[in-house]
């Protein structure tokens, strides 16, 4: 089943900029709100099909969630277990994938519990086995199945994301030519995100980015204000951001957690959802904008939160 249609109309807007009133708008005003000049940065990282139903050796179903290819061992995948929604606790054991695959669960990755390492052993290259057999990743406040087009923006042409970048999920076309019509451009990054289910007070996983020549040398150029369309955005170009905030090109993996201690050098502003008080995105969004953080979310109430919500845009 499809998610009703959405218009950048149905979808709600804070913005919070320093000095000024916090505005309850929606997001088709997002135009209004932004300066002849400004710079905004998406992120062209396609949504995967990344979940995979599963069997345990006892006979039991679970979900595997791909998160992101090993930085270490690039044949190797990590990977969570969920079922109907929830995490279960994995441990070292061989999973049966359809078709005849098979996922050999190795050790636990990085923080222990979680996420583990897995080799996947299957019949077809990856991207092409998980179009016949995989589906969007979705958890327990999700409680429709979805199809994939539901989970990509539309400037998603570099499949390797396992959850969507869904700050720019309300953007249309029709919002394109309303922010050149306003003086706003558009440049685009790669980042492929790994799961979004951190622990209570776990930080983001290295992911796989990419900040090409030319967007580097708009964003240095630029005469108005940088702001990044989601967290992921902000995580890849502060990756590549020196001191003084000027950006070069670069790829590669990054582990970079913004947070107040290390706030961020080139960004002006980010647009980005809801995210609960105790998790690494927030930490981030404080990274942004500092105490208007605070300010916007203790008037944030009846604002929808998780993938398919509404959106925050925090200007410094």
């Amino acid at each position: 089943m499809s998610a009703l249609p959405v218009t950048p109309a149905d979808v709600r807007l804070l913005v919070a900029e320093r000095g000024r009133p916090l505005v309850h708008t929606s997001f088709d005003a997002l135009p209004t709100h932004l300066r002849a000049g400004d710079l905004l940065i998406v992120n062209a990282s396609a949504t995967i099909p990344a979940a995979l139903p599963a069997r345990r050796p006892d006979g039991s179903a679970v979900d595997l969630h791909l998160s992101t290819p090993d930085p270490t061992h690039p044949e190797r995948y990590i990977v969570e277990l969920r079922a109907h929604g929830h995490r279960v606790a994995a441990r070292a054991e061989t999973l049966t994938l359809p078709a005849g695959g098979r996922a050999r669960l190795l050790a636990p990755y990085l923080s222990p519990g979680r996420l583990w390492v897995a080799q996947l052993e299957l019949p077809a290259p990856l991207l092409e086995y998980l179009d016949r057999h995989g589906a969007p990743i979705r958890y327990a406040h999700d409680v429709r199945p979805r199809p994939l087009s539901d989970y990509q923006t539309i400037f998603a042409t570099e499949p390797g994301s396992a959850e969507m970048p869904s700050a720019a999920r309300p953007f249309t076309r029709a919002t394109l030519v309303a922010l050149r019509a306003a003086g706003v451009s558009v440049q685009r990054i790669t980042l492929h995100t790994g799961v979004s289910s951190q622990e209570r007070g776990e930080r983001p996983y290295p992911e796989r980015y990419r900040v090409p020549a030319h967007t580097a040398a708009r964003i240095n150029a630029r005469r108005g204000r940088l702001i990044a369309v989601g967290t992921t955005v902000a995580r890849a170009l502060e990756t590549v951001a020196d001191g003084t905030g000027h950006v070069r090109a670069g790829e590669g993996w990054t582990t970079l957690t913004l947070t107040p201690e290390r706030p961020v050098r080139a960004l002006d502003g980010l647009l980005t959802g809801w995210h609960d008080a105790d998790s690494s995105h927030r930490l981030l969004l404080e990274a942004v904008g500092g105490d208007l953080v605070a300010r916007s979310y203790a008037a944030s109430a009846g604002y929808r939160r998780h993938e398919f919500g509404d959106l925050h845009l925090l200007l410094r």
